[in-house]
């Protein structure tokens, strides 16, 4: 121990530490923080705990990114920021070690969800006259399930409400922006096709009552 005492010992030890050793240390601290971390997190957050400028923590993501390459799990952008999440194609070794969390949308909710991610924001009454019929239920339920959210009221005769999508949605669908979302061009035109597309694509709950439901697989987390 040196006589300025241990505290000097350790800072002595990381003005010592050679550089590659250093980014190791950095990036395995970037590995846990992801691991833990319950919510995607921003570049700035990561950049922040690491004690690293931007363009370091961005250049440490690539680097886990390129190591979990042919791994089970992998570095994902997801609304806006970074999480680590489980690979789709061994989600049904991961159903094998725990019952995934499950929610269900009636086919109500799935259409008005379309509406309101295509056409943001969106008052009620707009999504009903695409949809042709009252929305009140579905628009609640997203809202509950905090997929959609009031964005402030729109300048017009009676200020009706606005409605947007929010992170919670990006994250459900593995989305990192409303950029993300497919084509509408892209989009099949049958009725039964574009239905089975959304039932693979699409999270769920359990269904209102009168309402026919879907069934997705969900992504899985690790962490």
């Amino acid at each position: 121990m040196s006589e300025l005492g241990p505290e000097a010992d350790v800072t002595t030890e990381a003005a010592d530490q050679r550089p590659e050793d250093q980014r190791r240390t950095n990036l395995c601290a970037l590995e846990a923080v992801l691991f833990m971390a319950a919510e995607p997190l921003s570049l700035e957050d990561l950049a922040g705990i690491l004690e690293a400028d931007p363009a370091e923590a961005q250049a440490l993501i690539a680097h886990l990114a390129a190591d979990y390459e042919g791994r089970g799990i992998q570095v994902q952008q997801v609304a806006g920021g970074y999480q680590v999440s489980t690979r789709p194609e061994y989600g049904h070794f991961v159903a094998r070690l725990h019952e995934p969390e499950r929610f269900r949308l009636s086919r109500a909710a799935l259409e008005t969800l379309a509406i309101v991610a295509y056409k943001q924001p969106v008052t009620r009454p707009e999504v009903e006259a695409i949809r042709g019929v009252n929305s009140d239920s579905p628009l609640d339920t997203l809202v509950q399930y905090e997929l959609v959210y009031e964005a402030g009221r729109k300048d017009a005769p009676g200020r009706p409400l606005l409605y947007r999508t929010t992170d919670n949605f990006l994250g459900k669908f593995g989305l990192n922006s409303i950029a993300d979302l497919p084509r509408l061009d892209t989009i099949p035109a049958d009725e039964a096709e574009a239905r089975a597309a959304a039932e693979s694509l699409a999270p769920a709950r359990e269904p209102d009552a009168g309402d026919e439901p879907t069934s997705p697989e969900p992504q899985e987390r690790s962490g």
